[in-house]
């Protein structure tokens, strides 16, 4: 399989294309900068998406909103619609998303961002992942979408391989502890895009 990785140094993504790779997929990696051996392009650019998207099998968005204290809903939005109208224009229909675990609900209709425990440093990146869901959900009708969000808790760690899927509701353990490493995330993703067993759904993963 041939991946257009976009945000391949961070955290998670640098993890997604070290399983691709090891996996034997081709995966080429964006980055705005172009640091590190990465093709440079910005995710909201539909135009440069498109261009490195094209003999491509899938596109994975792998960027975190802006943390410098900005609104971080609309720029996170722009690289949703970027990408989504790059794969359009290369021919590629299947697109997985790194998603957050804020929107993921802990009782029927409340969310995780909305709990009073939730930290403030982090509400608004919640918030702004939870909009990239909704504009996915709305607007990638006619693409091979997934929206992948990790346990409350993603941190470097462990490769085990194993991992549970859930829907639109938050995993938690029977300690009520709800967390992935950030290596067994990259797995159930690669799982994902090899698999495509949850197309146009958003799927939640824990250890």
């Amino acid at each position: 399989m041939k991946i257009l990785l976009i945000g391949a140094t961070g955290m998670v993504g640098s993890r997604i294309a070290a399983e691709a790779v090891n996996r034997g997929h081709t995966v080429t990696g964006v980055t705005r900068s172009g640091a590190s051996g990465t093709q440079a392009a910005a995710a909201d650019d539909a135009s440069a998406v498109a261009a490195l998207a094209t003999g491509k099998d899938a596109v994975v968005l792998a960027i975190a909103p802006p943390r410098d204290g900005s609104e971080p809903s609309a720029p996170l939005l722009a690289a949703g619609q970027g990408v989504l109208d790059g794969a359009r224009k290369a021919g590629v229909r299947r697109v997985v998303i790194v998603g957050g675990a804020g929107s993921l609900e802990v009782a029927p209709g409340v969310r995780l961002v909305d709990t009073p425990e939730f930290p403030d440093m982090y509400k608004n990146e919640a918030l702004a992942q939870g909009d990239l869901l909704e504009f996915v959900r709305e607007n990638a009708g006619d693409l091979s979408w997934t929206y992948i969000s990790p346990a409350a808790v993603i941190a470097p760690g462990t490769r085990t391989g194993s991992y549970r899927v859930g829907g639109d509701e938050l995993l938690s353990d029977d300690e009520g502890n709800s967390f992935i490493s950030a290596e067994d995330y990259a797995v159930a993703l690669v799982d994902e895009l090899e698999k495509g067993t949850s197309i146009g759904r958003r799927i939640g993963v824990a250890n």
